[in-house]
């Protein structure tokens, strides 16, 4: 069963500085029909104006992936992490017993964009950690490409969870197939242009929550990037 959610019908929030769009129920925004799906427990769009971020705060057993569309994202932690996330990177923090962290965009001019995606992890109170690894585009133009994934597999950042994550560019006559475990649930997300899942047409913001599916089918793409998520059901 495909189940659609139109970008629309996403969670908002604009605190000036910050605009954000939320899948799932997430600070002010709280609807019980959306509390995530599997183990995927957040992904926000967040557009974070120049000059400003998320300062100094504190996670704790919670695998945190961000994917930056555009600009740049500046990480600073309490590991000692001190990073930039552009776009093509896949950032990895597992919070572990728990971690400091700050987020920032420090172009002058240019607003970061970029997904900021939570997924409950399979084991709890583990030593904080951080992972960073750039894909280019090549390698996920008309395919999925495994960028996070319980055993680093294909040189995907490594989570301490029972997902995958797959990213892909598609683009006219592209096409590609995932088989799925229908005991599983799966999770595609359009961060721009539009595809048909599985038949089903969706564009920039849309979702499809997939469960009791054998395939994943994604074609027709008009200048489109996705995000593919194999979860726990």
């Amino acid at each position: 069963m495909l189940t659609l959610r139109k970008s629309q019908d996403r969670g908002h929030a604009d605190h000036g500085w910050l605009k954000s769009f939320h899948s799932f129920s997430f600070a002010g925004y709280y609807d019980p029909a959306h509390m995530g799906w599997g183990n995927l427990r957040v992904i926000n769009e967040d557009r974070i104006a120049p000059g400003t971020g998320f300062g100094t705060h504190g996670h704790r057993d919670m695998e945190i992936i961000s994917y930056v569309m555009s600009g740049n994202l500046a990480h600073k932690d309490s590991m000692g992490n001190i990073k930039g996330i552009p776009p093509g990177d896949v950032q990895r923090m597992s919070a572990g017993s728990g971690v400091q962290h700050s987020e920032f965009n420090h172009a002058q001019g240019e607003t970061t964009h970029f997904f900021q995606i939570w997924i409950e992890p399979n084991v709890r109170g583990i030593p904080p950690s951080y992972e960073q690894k750039s894909f280019d585009s090549a390698g996920k133009q008309g395919r999925l490409q495994l960028v996070a994934s319980p055993d680093g597999a294909e040189d995907s950042v490594l989570i301490h969870a029972d997902a995958k994550l797959y990213s892909g560019l598609f683009d006219g006559e592209q096409a590609a197939e995932l088989t799925l475990d229908p005991t599983r649930k799966a999770y595609v997300q359009v961060l721009r242009g539009g595809v048909d899942v599985n038949g089903t047409a969706l564009s920039t913001g849309d979702a499809a929550l997939l469960e009791g599916e054998s395939r994943l089918t994604l074609a027709q793409g008009s200048g489109a990037e996705v995000l593919v998520f194999d979860l726990q059901a």
